[in-house]
């Protein structure tokens, strides 16, 4: 396209043309200044799946995975390779990514609690900068039961919506969109509702305003053998290779779920890779932030421990790539600034010129992308405030604090030091030095900064029940919040 055949009144066409030539995003960012909001507005297109940890990634360099297209996106993207979920389970991961806030701020640390209705939500803000707001998939947000209908007013200001709060039931997946009437995907619904992604950027790619569109994926959490059989027939438990840290005693199980863990792996990258091309068939790929990330890891028998919540690596560590090639080009780079959950929504606001409310506790990173300085100190706080479900106490969970840098994790239970490692010289985290008197001043100098970024947080770092009881939570036998299918 030329400039000279624009018309001059056309704002979606001067917006993709700016967007999609070197010399129009030149233009835009000589005519914004620093902290402003963009010449070009982006949209913003972003999906999370369930449980995909860090390490089954291309650029982990690991031998099972399937994912050609995801190592096409690497290249392209800003890569944090220190992005972790401060509270690796579902719904607290869901809240500090709607909220910008902790856990402990915004009360939702167990699964199935309401994010309350009065939240300054990701979504509320950018719908109030002019943005159109879209959601796709599970929510597990509401607390009303996982198979609810949820009303608008407690959408969190999503607008188009086709939701069902929570379902692993890949083949069977039911939804609710503005009216109470339970429809289902058509087939494995990450699939399908990738389509309907698909559908919602050809409608939106030429309207006069930017849109924010999320799309969350129920896979590759459990159940792990029920991704389409052709991608089930490309991985087999005989082949995988196990993480050192696998003990002998677990590694038939880990093998089988691994398999079917990858094969959910490689129809999610078919589905990235169909979203991005319509972005690109839509000409709006270069004036569109892509970020793709997930909400927790899995321990799939590392350290003979299964799903999340744990405080180890296979846990704790996520994939985090964002593309932006209007601001940033397409040449692929590593940051290895620790980014949390909370740091979500401040630097996709900050990335967009959009205020970043005060109730945000997050870090805005949106600088830092653009080669300005780390906000933060080089470390991220990992926390479980109350042990629940798979890893109640009865199954070795406990509550406690962390803290991870570019080289140790370090984690305190209740009653002290729990854990130390050397992550860069033992990456699979086989010894634990917690206590070992070579490591004292390393320890020592941890403890203190964890003291210190817990009392940033105004976290007290108090036994479970407190916290159950601050926020009236109702518990069962096993301190965990039950829950309607």
């Amino acid at each position: 396209m030329n400039p000279s055949q624009l018309n001059p009144c056309d704002a979606v066409s001067r917006r993709r043309f700016l967007a999609s030539t070197a010399a129009g995003i030149a233009l835009a960012r000589a005519a914004q200044p620093a902290g402003a909001t963009p010449a070009v507005r982006p949209n913003v297109v972003f999906v999370f799946a369930d449980q995909w940890r860090a390490q089954a990634t291309p650029f982990k360099n690991d031998p099972n995975v399937q994912t050609p297209y995801l190592a096409r996106l690497a290249a392209e993207s800003v890569n944090f390779t220190n992005a972790v979920s401060g509270c690796p389970v579902c719904t607290p991961y869901r809240a500090s990514l709607m909220t910008g806030q902790s856990p402990l701020t915004n009360g939702v640390f167990m699964n199935d609690v309401p994010l309350p209705g009065h939240a300054v939500t990701i979504a509320k803000v950018f719908k109030n900068a002019g943005y159109d707001t879209a959601y796709i998939g599970k929510w597990h947000l509401d607390g009303h039961g996982r198979s609810s209908y949820i009303p608008r007013e407690r959408r969190q200001g999503w607008d188009y919506w086709k939701v069902l709060e929570c379902t692993h039931d890949y083949n069977n997946s039911a939804y609710y969109a503005d009216a109470d009437e339970k429809l289902h995907w058509d087939g494995y619904d990450a699939i399908a509702q990738t389509r309907d992604a698909q559908q919602y950027i050809r409608d939106h790619a030429r309207a006069e305003k930017p849109f924010v569109l999320f799309l969350s994926w129920g896979p590759p959490h459990e159940p792990y053998q029920t991704a389409p059989e052709p991608y089930r027939q490309q991985v087999h438990p005989e082949n995988i290779v196990l993480r050192p840290n696998v003990p002998p005693e677990v590694q038939e199980k880990a093998r089988t779920d691994l398999a079917g863990y990858y094969a959910h792996m490689a129809a999610l990258d078919g589905c990235l890779a169909a979203l991005d091309q319509t972005l690109a068939d839509t000409g709006i790929a270069g004036d569109t932030i892509f970020v793709f990330t997930s909400d927790h890891g899995d321990m799939l028998g590392c350290q003979g421990r299964w799903k999340k919540q744990w405080p180890f690596e296979e846990s704790i560590r996520v994939p985090f790539l964002l593309r932006y090639p209007a601001a940033l080009g397409r040449q692929g780079r590593v940051l290895d600034a620790p980014l949390d959950a909370p740091d979500i929504m401040p630097t996709l606001l900050g990335l967009c010129g959009v205020p970043v409310p005060d109730s945000v506790e997050g870090l805005d990173f949106s600088g830092h992308i653009n080669g300005g300085p780390n906000p933060g100190d080089g470390t991220a706080v990992i926390l479980c405030p109350q042990p629940f479900g798979q890893v109640a106490r009865k199954h070795g969970g406990r509550e406690y604090r962390g803290i991870v840098d570019g080289q140790y994790t370090y984690v305190r239970a209740l009653d002290g030091p729990w854990l130390l490692y050397d992550n860069a010289n033992d990456p699979y985290q086989l010894q634990n030095r917690c206590n070992d008197p070579a490591m004292a001043d390393v320890q020592a100098r941890l403890d203190a900064q964890l003291t210190a970024r817990l009392a940033q947080r105004n976290d007290e770092f108090l036994p479970g029940r407190v916290y159950i009881e601050r926020f009236g939570y109702a518990v069962d036998d096993t301190e965990t919040v039950p829950y309607q299918p």
